[in-house]
């Protein structure tokens, strides 16, 4: 699985109940999980991989294609600036993705069969690309209020490569963030009974108050932080352009009208985000109201395979958006499959 808080936290109490079968994954699950991943895999994997090559094809060409004026010169921040944060954004959908055939066979097998090094360093990853990807889009989001709000301010930002600077400076929390699962996860054997291992344990981080507390930290620094900088960036955004409407001219609809599709796009790539990750931190403070509670616990396992398809969902996310809601990502792709067609036919 993709190594969420929440389903962190599922684990350490599974562990603790031993051979308790209730809150493990079913056979039902145990089936679905890899269907589901495999489909995520191949669509992600294919998605991103056009996302980048239109994205690179794009700045390459970014220059020469567009020219004069006001307009062409936040076309040209756009194509060059933020493409820059969406090409961090689909490298680090790729690296997470990477991880997900390690998850699918402890699930499929419930067993882990590739040791505590690689244990280590897929949770690693998995943290890592999370955060990267919050800081990514709340960082897509700041940039945008700067194009649209301040578009001189954006000129200069691109011509002086300061979005180059900050999609790699980006990275730097994140790995920070996520260098405790490197740090302290652990590969803890079961019982030697193959049926009932639960090698799954490899997710198991130190003590559950520690889990929690990591949980929480991740949660407001890779998630609410982002956010909130986000909604405030759209919230300028979408008050600056109503304000713009009265006295606009021809030139200033044209502008308006593609500041208002690449936005919406953009609005809707953190929506998606947020969908995709609410599951999981919904099963975190869950699980951690549920962690007091004498008896039985609630049985998480059907909701937590819910949340993990929700959260791997978000790595297939933004190629589907881009195709759907860009317009320029489509009149890419149509020119990129003209272009490989007119190559085949010669």
């Amino acid at each position: 699985m993709l190594d969420t808080p929440g389903h962190s936290i599922m684990i350490n109490f599974t562990s603790k109940l031993g051979n308790s079968s209730s809150l493990g994954p079913s056979d039902v699950e145990r089936v679905l999980v890899p269907i589901f991943d495999s489909f995520i895999l191949v669509t992600g994997v294919v998605g991103h991989i056009l996302v980048l090559i239109i994205i690179c094809r794009t700045m390459r060409q970014g220059h020469g294609q567009i020219s004069g004026g006001r307009t062409g010169g936040i076309q040209q921040t756009n194509a060059n600036g933020t493409d820059v944060l969406l090409l961090s954004l689909s490298v680090a959908d790729l690296l997470l993705l990477s991880c997900l055939p390690y998850h699918t066979v402890a699930i499929a097998t419930h067993h882990w069969p590739f040791g505590s090094f690689m244990c280590k360093s897929v949770s690693f990853l998995s943290a890592m690309c999370t955060s990267a990807s919050a800081f990514t889009l709340a960082a897509l989001a700041f940039g945008r209020y700067i194009i649209v709000v301040h578009p001189s301010k954006a000129y200069r930002w691109r011509r002086e490569g300061y979005l180059k600077v900050v999609a790699g400076v980006l990275w730097i929390p994140a790995i920070v963030l996520a260098s405790p699962q490197f740090a302290w996860r652990t590969l803890m054997s079961g019982p030697d009974d193959r049926e009932s291992r639960e090698d799954l344990a490899c997710f198991n981080f130190l003590s559950d108050k520690d889990q929690m507390t990591y949980g929480v930290c991740h949660f407001l620094l890779a998630f609410a932080f982002p956010l909130g900088i986000i909604v405030t960036a759209y919230t300028n955004i979408y008050h600056f352009l109503k304000g713009t409407r009265q006295g606009r001219t021809s030139q200033n609809d044209r502008l308006e009208h593609y500041h208002m599709q690449v936005t919406q796009t953009s609005a809707l790539l953190v929506l998606a985000f947020a969908l995709c990750w609410l599951p999981s931190y919904g099963l975190m403070f869950a699980q951690i109201a549920e962690s007091d509670v004498v008896g039985p616990l609630p049985h998480f396992g059907p909701f937590a395979t819910f949340a993990r398809i929700m959260a791997t969902s978000s790595t297939v996310a933004n190629p589907i958006l881009y195709v759907f809601m860009s317009e320029k990502f489509r009149k890419e792709l149509m020119n990129l499959a003209q272009g490989c067609y007119g190559s085949r036919a010669s």
